[in-house]
C-alpha cells in the first residue's frame, strides 16, 4: 500500500501515541514511519541499559550540536533515540511533568488550552500511577509510573544530607509542589522500561489498519503547492513514495522535524539557497531557536566503595549478584534509572547560597 489517511513520520515519544490514537478508528488507514529499527532489545527494556544506549550508537542518533560560543566553542553531544519509542527508549525514565508556572505562562502568551489545569486531565488520563489515583494522578492509562525498584545507598544519602541541610523532603515531584528533594518516580512496569512504544504502540501493533515501517528514513515531504501530500522514504537502496489522503504528521523530534522541513524546501530562503535546496515554502524560524537544558556531571571519589565499578573485583561480584537479582525479582541495580534521586530548587536560593559560600 502506498496511500494512507495519515502518515506519521517518527515512531518516537509522540509518534507512538499518535499511531495508537488515530488507528482507534478502524476507518482510518495509518502508517507510522521510523528511521530506526525494532526496540526489542535487552539494552532498551533493562533500565540500566541506558548506560550503554546513551553514550553509544546502538538505538541512538548520537547528534552533536555545532560549536557554541557560549560553551567555550565546544560541540555539545545530544543523544536522541533511533528506534521505536524514540528517546523514551533510551532515556533515564524519570517521570517529571514540568513546572506548573511554565504551562500557565504558555497560556498567558496566547496558547489557549495549555495552562496547567487544562493539561492536567491529559496527564492523568495517560498515566497508570501505581500509588493510586489522586488529584494529580490517574490510573488505568497506558503509561505506567512506579516507585524505583533500585534505591542505592548513595542516592539515599543524598536525600538525607539535603534534608539535614534544610531542604524540603518531597515525596512527589508531580504533586502540588515540585520544590524539594526525593526519589524520582520512573516510567517502568514490573522493573522494565515502559517507553512510548511499550505503552502505546505494541499493544495495538496488530491492528489491520496500522502499518509500521521501521528502518525507513524519510527523505522529504512531498508538497503540492504549500500542502503536504505525502513523503518520500528510503529503505536500504530503495526509494518509495507514500501519499496521505488526510494529513502528513511530522513527529521526528526537536532535531528531526525541522531538519526534514528544511530538506523538503520549507524554511528560510537564504538558508535553503546556501545548500542548493529549492525554497518551496518560505517560512522563517525553521531550525532555529533551539534551547537545550544543560547537563553537568560532577565526579567524586566514593570512599565507601558502595558505588558501581565493574572494573574492580568487588564491583564484579556485586554485578553478578545484581544480574541474578534482576532475573529473579526485576530489582537491584539493573532496574536503576541511573539517576534515582534529585531535587528541585528555586534559582535565587542556589544563587544566595553560592554567594555565601
Amino acid at each position: 500500500m502506498t496511500e494512507f489517511d495519515y502518515i506519521i513520520v517518527g515512531g518516537g515519544s509522540a509518534g507512538c501515541v499518535l499511531a495508537n490514537r488515530l488507528s482507534e478508528n478502524p476507518d482510518h488507514q495509518v502508517c507510522l514511519v521510523e528511521a530506526g529499527g525494532s526496540d526489542k532489545s535487552p539494552l532498551v527494556y533493562i533500565p540500566a541499559g541506558a548506560a550503554v544506549t546513551v553514550p553509544h550508537g546502538m538505538h541512538n542518533w548520537q547528534l552533536n550540536a555545532m560549536k557554541q560560543s557560549t560553551m567555550n566553542n565546544r560541540d555539545i553531544y545530544c543523544p536522541r533515540g533511533k528506534t521505536l519509542g524514540g528517546s523514551s527508549s533510551i532515556n533515564a525514565m524519570l517521570y517529571i511533568r514540568g513546572q506548573k508556572q511554565d504551562y500557565d505562562q504558555w497560556a498567558a502568551q496566547g496558547n489557549e488550552g495549555w495552562s496547567f489545569n487544562e493539561v492536567l486531565p491529559y496527564f492523568r488520563k495517560a498515566q497508570n500511577q501505581e500509588r493510586g489515583a489522586s488529584e494529580f494522578h490517574g490510573t488505568g492509562g497506558p503509561l505506567n509510573v512506579a516507585d524505583p525498584r533500585s534505591q542505592h545507598c548513595l542516592s539515599e544519602a543524598f536525600i538525607r544530607g539535603a534534608v539535614e541541610a534544610g531542604e524540603k523532603d518531597n515525596p512527589d515531584f508531580n504533586g502540588a509542589d515540585q520544590e524539594g528533594v526525593g526519589w524520582y518516580q520512573v516510567t517502568q512496569k514490573e522493573g522494565q522500561r515502559c517507553s512510548s512504544a511499550a505503552a502505546y504502540l505494541h499493544p495495538v501493533i496488530d491492528r489491520p489498519n496500522l502499518t509500521v515501517m521501521t528502518d525507513s528514513q524519510t527523505a522529504r515531504v512531498i508538497l503540492e503547492g504549500k500542502k503536504a501530500k505525502g513523503v518520500e522514504i528510503v529503505r536500504g537502496v530503495v526509494r518509495r513514495k507514500l501519499f496521505a489522503r488526510k494529513e502528513v504528521i511530522l513527529s521526528a523530534g526537536a532535531f528531526g522535524s525541522p531538519q526534514l522541513m528544511l530538506l523538503s524546501g520549507i524554511g528560510s530562503r537564504e538558508k535553503l539557497d546556501s545548500h542548493n535546496i529549492d525554497c518551496l515554502h518560505e517560512l522563517q524560524g525553521v531550525g532555529e531557536n533551539l534551547q537545550e537544558h544543560p547537563d553537568v556531571l560532577v565526579v567524586v571519589n566514593d570512599k565507601t566503595a558502595s558505588s558501581v565499578a565493574f572494573g574492580r573485583p568487588l564491583g564484579m561480584v556485586r554485578g553478578i549478584k545484581d544480574i541474578a537479582k534482576y532475573i529473579h525479582k526485576k530489582e537491584g541495580f539493573l532496574a536503576s534509572s541511573l539517576a534515582e534521586s534529585g531535587g528541585v530548587w528555586r534559582f535565587y536560593k542556589i544563587f544566595t547560597r553560592c554567594r555565601k559560600a
